[in-house]
């Protein structure tokens, strides 16, 4: 078991200034229907190094009916048509929707590109009507996560330290 410490945080509005420009040529961000599969796969690319494992803990009916769900939307931005990274949520169609993963493959970091995914795809989501979007971080996402949030209009409402399985 570890202990990490796990910040709260949430937005209650849309974005209110302009949408993100793409920072690199070619780059566009999509909602996408993926397999179960390419899900894998991408949700290892980009969450291998901060140690992500919830969705490989699952079985695969779950994760299965997880990525049919209505609710359940996946944007994946592509530069020149290769995937460069993620952002999935949870709970789309309800006042209350959760940010679950969000991250970019290492190769793709560093360009402004992970504002510019969370930007989009935060647009997207807020256009369901949503009351609030949430997410959780903790100390083993990237060192810059909690800035790109609260740039992009989070905040943090709790903090706690949190046991999980090693």
């Amino acid at each position: 078991m570890v202990d990490l410490l796990v910040t709260y945080l949430e937005m209650t509005e849309p974005p209110s200034s302009d949408a993100f420009a793409a920072p690199v040529l070619h780059a566009m961000v999509t909602r996408e229907t993926l397999g179960i599969a390419d899900y894998i796969s991408l949700y290892r690319a980009v969450g291998q190094s901060v140690q992500w494992d919830q969705r490989l803990r699952m079985s695969s009916s779950d994760l299965e009916d997880l990525l049919a769900s209505p609710s359940t939307h996946i944007h994946v931005l592509r530069i020149d048509h290769e995937v460069a990274g993620l952002c999935e949520f949870t709970g789309v169609g309800q006042p209350v929707v959760e940010l679950t993963h969000f991250g970019l493959i290492p190769a793709f970091q560093g360009r402004k590109l992970g504002p510019y995914l969370l930007d989009q795809s935060l647009r997207a989501v807020w256009s369901h009507g949503p009351e609030k979007l949430w997410l959780h971080t903790d100390t083993h996402d990237h060192p810059s996560a909690q800035s790109v949030y609260r740039r992009a209009g989070f905040k943090a409402y709790a903090q706690r330290m949190e046991t999980f399985p090693d």
